[in-house]
């Protein structure tokens, strides 16, 4: 008996199946999202939605030619996005995706973004569903026919069952903007005050809750928001662990129920009442990448011209990280969410520490202390101290020096899960517990680790 879980990804679409005995992955599929398409506008980010959920189908079809019985089917993908269905539940527009740049332009002496901030005291950023519904009802694009407005994932969820009308899971409708995750609900006083009624707003639920039906008849879970979806996923128990991803950006995330207000950490729903607490380092991965484009720019002043230098980087760096008086490397390139001026910086240089090896464990020091430092603000915010450190994402599962970076600076080993694809796996773990075979607790508690 298997569940299968399908995770929209901007530029990948992700699907595992899973042993619901077990928790071990029997298949998985990835296909690159090629659905992007041009809508004239430079800023405009769009993908056709209808495209997805055909080949999101098509992979479905093909897990369950592969291991037959199909106990649930669960959904994940890309937050903020936003896309207009009618009254039959159809797609009435393209996906305008988190990337779309409608918010940053021109309104009023300010932009969309900062205007709909303003009026709804929510911080809507460009980029975020709701930000992108202002801009097309402030310039009468909003199509006729649009009944009701949701995520892609609810809308894959939407073709799957028949359904009509979106019911958007509490992790999605708060990553749309302008929703009070305390009343799980949306603030509608705030969007008068911005000039929109909320009728297009699709009815919210905390819970594990079911869509209907497959034609298959297999039970389909409402749709999660990907980081969500990845926590899930990747945590085998909630309580006292701390999950950090390392790809082109950092994040670590914690779960944490009450919690004081942080200007650097936010607060995201999981539902039936819980919360994580999710911090990201703008420049994340990426500051790996520089450091290895330094290295080359600098290597080709004498001669050289061959390819990548990250496993020779790699290998420096894990011996370094065994010597003392590294170089202390703040690696905020971008800077930080609060302070966006703030810059990276080397301090502590020595004629003993001054070469690559130890600029590389040094750099690498400093990835995992900025996480670090987030996870300590989420301590102090509330969230009980982590007893097990979990980690994902390229950048730590296939570098040993950074996974040693973060077991040095957290003062625990990195628990890596055995399967990948988090977010799918997530989501097939959310429809075990929507489809009543088991709780979510006892779905997380077939987590794996390496």
């Amino acid at each position: 008996m298997y569940t299968i879980g399908l995770d929209i990804g901007t530029t990948t679409l992700s699907a595992v199946a899973v042993d619901a005995r077990t928790g071990e992955v029997a298949a998985t599929l990835n296909r690159p999202n090629r659905a992007a398409v041009d809508t004239g506008e430079t800023y405009a980010r769009a993908q056709d939605a209808n495209a997805i959920v055909e080949q999101l189908l098509a992979m479905a079809d093909e897990l369950r030619q592969r291991c037959g019985n199909v106990a649930a089917v669960g959904l994940t993908g890309q937050m903020h996005g936003v896309l207009y269905v009618d009254a039959q539940g159809r797609a009435v527009s393209p996906l305008y995706t988190w990337q779309d740049g409608r918010g940053e332009q021109p309104f009023e002496g300010d932009t969309y973004a900062s205007a709909l901030s303003d009026a709804t005291g929510y911080a809507m950023a460009t980029g975020f569903g709701l930000t992108t519904h202002f801009w097309h009802a402030q310039n009468g694009r909003v199509p006729e026919t649009a009944a009701a407005l949701c995520t892609i994932f609810d809308y894959a969820g939407m073709r799957l069952t028949g359904r009509k009308a979106p019911l958007m899971h509490v992790s999605g409708a708060a990553s749309l903007g302008a929703f009070d995750q305390d009343a799980c609900a949306w603030d509608l006083a705030a969007l008068r005050r911005a000039g929109l009624d909320g009728a297009l707003l699709p009815e919210v639920t905390p819970r594990c809750a079911l869509l209907g039906e497959d034609k298959y008849g297999a039970p389909v879970s409402c749709g999660i928001g990907d980081n969500q979806a990845s926590f899930i996923g990747s945590v085998r128990e909630m309580q006292g662990s701390v999950l950090v991803n390392m790809g082109t950006g950092g994040q670590v995330s914690m779960a944490c129920d009450r919690c004081a207000p942080c200007e650097d950490i936010e607060r995201r729903p999981l539902g039936d009442g819980h919360s994580i607490l999710v911090g990201s380092s703008l420049c994340g991965g990426r500051a790996y990448a520089l450091l290895e484009e330094f290295a080359r720019s600098f290597a080709a002043l004498a001669g050289y011209d061959g390819g990548s230098l990250y496993e020779a980087m790699n290998r420096a760096g894990l011996e370094a990280l065994d010597n003392t008086g590294l170089p202390a490397v703040d690696t905020r390139f971008c800077g930080t969410r609060r302070q966006s001026d703030l810059r990276a910086s080397v301090r502590g240089l020595s004629p003993e520490n001054f070469n690559a090896p130890a600029l590389i464990a040094g750099t690498l020091m400093g990835m995992a202390g900025e996480l670090h430092e987030l996870y300590a603000m989420m301590r102090a915010s509330g969230a009980v101290p982590a007893r097990e450190l979990i980690g994902s994402g390229n950048g730590i599962c296939k570098n040993p020096a950074l996974r040693l970076a973060f077991e040095r600076v957290f003062g625990m080993p990195v628990q890596i899960p055995v399967h990948r694809e988090e977010a799918a796996y997530g989501a097939a773990l959310f429809a075990m517990a929507a489809s009543g075979l088991c709780t979510l607790a006892q779905a997380q508690a077939l987590i794996r680790y390496r």
